[in-house]
């Protein structure tokens, strides 16, 4: 049996084992899909955003009717420094009292991070800390932890970089099956953005349990067609157990040259908006998870500073958008 074949029926069988959602089956009729709300959107880390403790965003996502929760684990969540294995079990029951899933943990890795000082450990402190986090995520009763490859840092080969990234992967990935947890790579860092090189990516660090969290984000700022879009979903089924989603809008940008008395065109800003109201053509990307047969959670984040401000109120009333926005598809 050709090696692509085993890694993809391995990487089924401890997707399904794992947090009940399989990879793709390739037939639109198994499309199925709940809501989860990533608690980034109330943790006051962008300008003027709100910020909720954990217990508030979890009663605030299940008063929303959100399906199930993502948290983000690090400070002011879920911070490993601040939740002991009594703080894990207290926080495990209030989920299941809320009748709330956890879809999983919001990881937040670098493998690139201190390439350039070779004499510490980058590549084993962040593997340890993933292990650490999927300690975490077991105690807590999901096994699903959204993680990144690494920005790419100037004036050293990129290769060497790569290198990094995919050994850094790999040794979180072995950390992670400790606890049986999988690790889904969201396209967001600069190593592998594109569907191509994560497809590449995912291959060579050939782990089950290292899979994708595909989002329409990238590809659609990468400047990538609707069908180039469509067909980065499809590259992905093998490995797609996940996927964020977010709206945004460009604001354009000008910088003024004095000696030409004119303005020099600069790269827009992005901000955040409701869903269908950006850039982001998500009928199509939608469209194609039903079409290659995806099952499992749409992740909602409010990721940016948001149009109508970061009160509570406009919080809500944005994630109340979304539950209406993905209505259409279920």
């Amino acid at each position: 049996m050709k090696k692509h074949v085993v890694h993809t029926l391995l990487a089924l069988l401890v997707a399904c084992s794992a947090f009940g959602q399989a990879v793709p089956t390739g037939n639109p009729a198994d499309f199925a899909v709940k809501t989860c709300l990533h608690s980034i959107g109330y943790s006051g880390l962008w300008r003027g955003q709100a910020v909720l403790t954990v217990d508030e965003f979890l009663v605030k996502a299940k008063e929303l009717g959100y399906d199930g929760v993502m948290l983000m684990a690090k400070a002011p969540h879920l911070s490993l420094l601040e939740y002991d294995k009594e703080a894990r079990e207290r926080l495990k029951n209030r989920i299941a009292e809320l009748d709330l899933t956890l879809v999983g943990l919001a990881g937040y890795s670098d493998f690139t991070a201190g390439i350039d000082k070779p004499g510490i450990p980058h590549t084993e402190i962040q593997a340890a800390y993933i292990g650490q986090l999927a300690e975490l995520a077991s105690d807590l009763g999901t096994d699903m932890i959204r993680i990144f490859t690494g920005y790419e840092r100037p004036g050293i080969p990129y290769d060497k970089q790569y290198a990094m990234v995919v050994e850094g992967i790999r040794l979180a990935g072995r950390e992670a099956q400790k606890y049986g947890v999988t690790l889904a790579i969201q396209n967001h860092h600069d190593i592998a953005i594109h569907h191509d090189a994560m497809y590449w990516l995912l291959n060579e660090v050939n782990l089950p349990n290292v899979m994708s969290g595909w989002d329409a984000w990238s590809p659609t700022l990468e400047g990538l067609s609707t069908e180039e879009i469509r067909n980065s979903v499809r590259k992905m089924k093998p490995f797609l157990v996940n996927t964020i989603l977010a709206d945004y809008i460009p604001l354009p940008r000008y910088r003024y040259e004095h000696a030409l008395t004119n303005y020099r065109s600069e790269k827009p800003v992005m901000r955040a908006t409701a869903m269908g109201e950006g850039i982001i053509d998500y009928e199509n990307f939608i469209g194609a998870l039903k079409e290659i047969g995806y099952q499992g959670y749409l992740v909602y984040e409010m990721c940016e500073v948001l149009e109508g401000g970061g009160s509570i109120e406009n919080l809500d009333a944005t994630a109340r958008k979304f539950l209406d926005y993905v209505k259409q598809f279920e």
